[in-house]
């Protein structure tokens, strides 16, 4: 008899054991053992073909297998660590006591030595061996040691091996010795208050106080006390939905694998998000705001390829114009130093350049055409607007599943990042909760939310491109990290650059887009009147291609001081508002219902919309930064000593005159040959003018 294991007895040896007669798989054949020679095997097929090989060769044999047998396994002996170690010693000798009743000898046969009589096969035989080995175990002591239990643990052995030894407990209960009645009803009070808000064990144990009362009856099942209540919900309940956790993150699916989002070449997969930025900031009408911050974070290179800041409430648009931002060159900032343009980054400037010259005065920071966009199913994202755009650029969105942050891990992390590293050295900040925040935090707001986007864009230029990131790893560097510049570099051989021209046409085409009347006044919108020359021949009459004869209008929220729209020659045209010659900043809808709302609040409804016009260039002067100053001007204007005289009040606190230089006898402004703008003033917006700088 020749054993897969050499002779020697193992679990399942019985069932892998190559003897006379036996069938076995060997090169694709089906053969019988017909003898058994040393270690040598004799094997005949069905044909009558016999062949002699090696048992090593034939138990080396792939497709080697026992017809009708179990295939050999090796042991878990892992396992092995979980079990007590008083129960790993008592199987481990009740491995050298069956071993010396089966072979004479507590090893193997080859651990060498001479037999006990008493275990000599040649002189005894099993039934024999079995009865001595129990009586040496009960004159050691061994409890019920008799014949059946040797034959037994025997049995055990060449069934599981080592493991079948240990001796098996009946499996407890998770839930103890609770009653199922009760299991049952807290299951079903869980189930009840799946997708809800979540609330305590308290609340928990009344509920199911309730369906054990509804179901069984008032009085025919107790509840178990409130401390063995608790370990029965922590028992039964998932995790992600245990009272007290938080209920946007519990989910009714099982919790899948974690797999990170690996992205190979730059644009791949860019993943976009919003948030609140810790940090306080002057709004347009001079009160503390806390703008939102929107990103677009490259996966394959962590690079931020596009940031805006919005006052309140992103829009569409901003999400629409991201897309924009991040196909198209960062231009350097007047001011910026020279390391800070991408003729000094670690990318191949010059190859870049011949593709496209608008990286001769660009900013150090990637240029990326995305492929997929991954978003959160935000309102703005999911906007027809957004999604328009997409589909314009030729850009895939994917939508993370519901209720898996994880999906957008690395933008996630980002924000995290941007706080830590920025945001808590702006005045202003916030804290990352309210237990952060500083008692006057509203008070130290002295940057609008435009100085704050200059100042964050400096920041990723200067900081975070060229900041070694721990995710960003060569596999034959994997000890050095490398920067969102670096990557980028890389990258770029393996993947190459297309740029991608866009016009002032095109950063029209994405703005979200409405439908109006031509009326004989021109456009009405949000109480706004729209005007222009071009107008004259579509008053009164119906578009040939709006739904129910509107035009087609493109509107900026955030700068509504002109609108855009389509005309039959198929071209967007500019139209402005015929107030728009005294506002001289832009005002986006939000200042716009502040000045309504301040109108309204006077009881003035019937206002002229020309009166909403010069209030809102009032509340812009206010908000409007100094010049020289990072404060807004009500801060530096209530700074001013007290008058004796109302008209001198009344002139101190007028933005227009409170820092306006002496003239001289000609009336020039001393120190200056020609009478320049205001500072601080903002010149219309030009699409076309935008784009050259593109």
């Amino acid at each position: 008899m020749v054993s897969a294991h050499g002779g020697r007895p193992v679990a399942g040896a019985r069932h892998r054991q190559v003897k006379l007669g036996a069938y076995v798989t060997f090169e694709g054949r089906a053969w019988q053992v017909a003898a058994v020679a040393g270690a040598s095997v004799r094997l005949v097929d069905e044909h009558g073909q016999t062949a002699s090989v090696l048992a090593s060769f034939l138990f080396a044999d792939p497709a080697f297998a026992v017809v009708d047998s179990p295939a050999a396994a090796v042991p878990p002996w892992g396992l092995m660590e979980a079990v007590p170690e008083r129960e790993r010693e008592r199987a481990l000798a009740w491995q050298r006591h069956i071993r010396e009743v089966e072979t004479g000898l507590p090893g193997c046969p080859a651990s060498g030595g001479t037999p006990r009589p008493e275990y000599d096969p040649a002189q005894r035989s099993m039934a024999e061996r079995e009865q001595a080995k129990a009586d040496e175990l009960a004159r050691l002591g061994w409890p019920q040691a008799s014949r059946a239990t040797v034959r037994r643990m025997r049995a055990r052995y060449h069934a599981s091996g080592l493991l079948g030894l240990i001796p098996r407990r009946k499996p407890s209960r998770a839930t103890g010795r609770a009653d199922e009645r009760v299991v049952a009803a807290v299951l079903e009070a869980l189930r009840r208050q799946r997708g809800r808000s979540t609330g305590t064990l308290k609340g928990l144990r009344e509920l199911t106080g309730q369906i054990l009362a509804d179901t069984h009856g008032p009085g025919s099942v107790e509840l178990p006390a409130p401390s063995t209540f608790n370990r029965l919900v922590r028992v039964l309940a998932d995790p992600l939905e245990h009272p007290g956790r938080p209920a946007r993150t519990a989910t009714t699916t099982p919790v899948r694998p974690y797999t990170p989002t690996v992205a190979l070449r730059p644009g791949e997969l860019v993943q976009v998000d919003t948030t609140r930025l810790d940090v306080i900031a002057v709004g347009e009408d001079g009160k503390p705001v806390r703008p939102e911050l929107t990103i677009a974070l490259d996966v394959a290179t962590r690079s931020v390829v596009a940031a805006v800041l919005r006052e309140e409430g992103t829009k569409a648009v901003d999400a629409a114009l991201l897309l924009a931002e991040m196909a198209v060159p960062h231009p350097a900032r007047p001011g910026w130093p020279g390391h800070l343009r991408l003729a000094h980054a670690a990318v191949p400037y010059d190859r870049l350049l011949a593709l496209d010259a608008r990286l001769e005065q660009a900013a150090a920071r990637p240029v990326v055409v995305p492929e997929t966009i991954v978003i959160d199913r935000g309102a703005i994202f999911v906007s027809a607007a957004f999604l328009a755009a997409c589909e314009t650029l030729g850009v895939s969105v994917q939508p993370t599943p519901p209720r898996s942050p994880a999906a957008k891990g690395a933008v996630e992390r980002t924000f995290g990042s941007i706080n830590t590293l920025v945001a808590q050295h702006i005045a202003g900040y916030t804290g990352s909760h309210i237990l952060e925040r500083g008692k006057a935090a509203e008070d130290e707001a002295r940057f609008t939310v435009a100085q704050l986007q200059e100042l964050l864009d400096e920041w990723i230029t200067a900081r975070w491109q060229h900041r070694p990131h721990e995710g960003l790893r060569h596999p034959l560097l994997p000890k050095k990290a490398l920067t969102p510049n670096e990557m980028w570099g890389a990258l770029l051989g393996a993947s190459g650059y297309v740029p991608l021209p866009l016009a002032g046409a095109d950063y029209l085409e994405l703005l979200p887009v409405r439908f109006h009347p031509i009326t004989g006044r021109g456009i009405r919108i949000n109480h706004r009147t729209y005007d222009h020359a071009c107008l004259n021949e579509h008053r009164g009459r119906p578009s040939p291609t709006g739904p129910g004869g509107k035009w087609e209008v493109h509107l900026n929220p955030h700068d509504v001081r002109q609108i855009y729209i389509r005309l039959p020659d198929g071209h967007l045209h500019e139209i402005p508002w015929i107030h728009r010659d005294h506002v001289h900043a832009p005002m986006g809808e939000t200042a716009w219902r502040h000045i309504r709302a301040a109108l309204n609040q006077r009881g003035d409804r019937e206002a002229h919309e020309a009166d909403l016009a010069e209030a809102a260039d009032q509340v812009l002067r206010r908000a409007r930064p100094l010049p020289g100053h990072g404060t807004p001007a009500p801060a530096a204007a209530g700074a001013a000593g007290p008058q004796t005289a109302d008209d001198d009040a009344e002139a101190e606190d007028s933005p227009d005159t409170a820092h306006t230089p002496d003239a001289d006898a000609d009336g020039n402004l001393a120190g200056s040959d020609e009478l320049s703008p205001p500072a601080g003033r903002y010149a219309l917006y030009n699409a076309f003018e935008e784009a050259e700088h593109w």
